[in-house]
């Protein structure tokens, strides 16, 4: 019978042979990989299970009645056409100015490329807070209204970008030869290219929608009942098992959406790609150009001048009473913001490198299904994430409730994907080869991950942890409703000043906020490397 542990002496190094100890190790850890990646995806999706029992518990009359309360039937018809505006609105904005500065004339493309983009960077509440101090308390502003406009501004660059990618992916020469056929430009778009750029449009749209339900800050602060805010305010209430029901009913609208985005995958299969060259000529706009630029500047005006001429305006405000008020800023809350950011971007790279490994690596079901369920937590409202661990730490885990570490977990729940993804992305890149090289001379499985894999994917990794922390930094519904008592961040203070009229006193805050978010927006386009000319 052969050693365990025989091999073949090689220079003074032992080659490993199929028969070796070490080789047995090498064919169970994808087993291994694969037990410990389901046992992470699993853990973070166990808090959601908390919320489905809540509602179970409560008698089924009274959720009938609960259910059919004009109210509750309001509150789901808001949402419906809250998402539809929003939808609607950010593909009016985004195709447009997508089109404009990829297949125009446009002057200064690449400026208006990058204003465009630039809106994602301000979080919606902000931008809700700002708009609210200018129409004042009483305007006509709130509501659907207001609710409306201030998420398309914010949001519609998610249409923008998915769009613009896919008309510089197209192939151009297609409208060249529509247009030799004797198609004018306008139906020469309508007929060639809108059906092929249509995937890119549809999944924006979707962003825009799940982004769109799952809003806590803006249908708050602009007064319009929506499940979220309905949600919360059940939960201020203590009325944990009808905010439970809303949670479920809010999970369910939520499935719809991704149902939307798992058939939109199929769809954009009969996008024509060519190798050659795929650049139309521009399209010249003539007497069109003042107005495109007009829209340009409207957009940007209200996008981003308003919002943050608004914060800026706010630091030259002179309103007594901070302090004593209990609202004055404190050094320790920028520590806070810090900490906790950190320790889930730490967290969420630990338990995102296994998961991301196994999805590049692995085969079939077993190696997909821990990455796929990740998404949950990241398809799941942050209220309703709150609220699911609320459950979680007064029923199993109380220790936990009320700690630093329940919202550490809810962040890395949540934002686990975005590393997940970036980590998965960087792993294909590196040539399988390589690894198997590794092995050939006698390296143990880890060994060769830490010595082959591991440098050549760490930009990747930094770039998961670097947009988990900054993606943590603006999370609002989860850290008010997790946070330690008395433990302040830089969004849960700003909520707290707006709350109370103070917005002077937000001013600093808000606009460090913006910067996160810009330099969130520079780790993305810096992976995507979006070409802007």
């Amino acid at each position: 019978m052969p050693d365990d542990t025989s091999g073949v002496t090689d220079g003074g190094r032992t080659t490993v042979q199929p028969g070796s100890l070490r080789s047995r190790l090498g064919d169970l850890l994808p087993g291994a990989l694969t037990a410990v990646s389901a046992v992470i995806a699993l853990a973070l999706l166990v808090p959601l299970v908390w919320v489905v029992v809540q509602a179970t518990q409560l008698d089924a009359a009274r959720a009938l009645d609960f259910f059919l309360r004009p109210d509750t039937l309001g509150i789901a018809v808001n949402s419906v056409i809250l998402v539809a505006a929003v939808t609607l609105g950010s593909v009016l904005v985004g195709v447009p100015l997508a089109f404009l500065t990829v297949q125009t004339d446009l002057p200064f493309r690449r400026f208006w490329t990058v204003v465009a983009a630039l809106p994602l960077v301000v979080p919606s509440y902000i931008g809700a807070f700002a708009f609210a101090s200018l129409v004042g308390p009483r305007s006509s502003f709130y509501g659907l209204l207001g609710t409306a406009v201030v998420l398309t501004l914010f949001s519609y660059p998610y249409v923008f970008l998915t769009t613009r990618a896919s008309l510089r992916s197209f192939d151009g020469t297609v409208v060249e030869a529509a247009r030799t056929l004797g198609e004018d430009r306008l139906t020469a778009f309508r007929r060639v290219t809108l059906p092929q750029v249509w995937p890119g449009v549809a999944a924006g749209s979707l962003l825009v929608a799940l982004y769109t339900l799952s809003d806590f800050g803006t249908p708050m602060i602009l007064q319009y009942d929506v499940f979220t805010r309905a949600i919360y305010l059940e939960f201020k209430v203590n009325n944990l098992g009808f905010a439970a029901l809303l949670s479920l009913v809010l999970l369910g609208f939520t499935l719809v959406i991704l149902a939307g985005e798992s058939r939109l995958g199929t769809s954009a299969e009969g996008a024509h790609v060519s190798s050659g060259s795929r650049r139309a000529g521009r399209l010249e706009l003539g007497v069109w150009k003042w107005p495109a630029l007009g829209f340009c500047g409207l957009v940007a005006v209200l996008g981003l001048v308003v919002p943050l001429g608004t914060l800026v305006s706010w630091l030259f405000r002179a309103e007594p009473g901070y302090a004593a008020g209990g609202y004055a800023f404190r050094p320790e809350y920028v520590w806070n913001s810090l900490s906790v950011a950190g320790a889930a971007a730490a967290v969420a790279v630990l338990v995102g490198i296994p998961v991301a490994y196994l999805a590049a690596r692995g085969d079939g079901l077993l190696a997909s299904l821990p990455e796929r369920a990740t998404y949950i937590g990241y398809a799941t409202p942050g209220v309703v994430m709150g609220l699911s661990l609320i459950f979680f730490g007064l029923n199993v885990a109380g220790a936990l409730y009320g700690t630093v570490g329940i919202l550490v977990f809810a962040y890395v729940a949540r934002f686990v994907p975005q590393a997940v993804g970036i980590i998965q992305s960087s792993i294909l890149q590196v040539d399988p080869e390589h690894d198997e090289a590794a092995r050939s001379m006698g390296d143990g499985p880890l060994q060769s991950f830490r010595r082959t894999m591991l440098p050549q994917v760490t930009p990747g990794v930094l770039a998961g942890g670097a947009l988990v922390f900054l993606t943590t930094m603006k999370e609002l519904p989860a850290t008010l409703m997790l946070r330690p008592f008395g433990f302040e961040t830089f969004v849960t203070y700003i909520w707290k000043v707006q709350e109370a009229g103070y917005y002077g006193q937000a001013a600093v805050p808000a606009l460090v906020l913006v910067l996160v978010s810009a330099l969130s927006m520079a780790v993305i386009l810096s992976r995507e490397r979006y070409d802007v000319t």
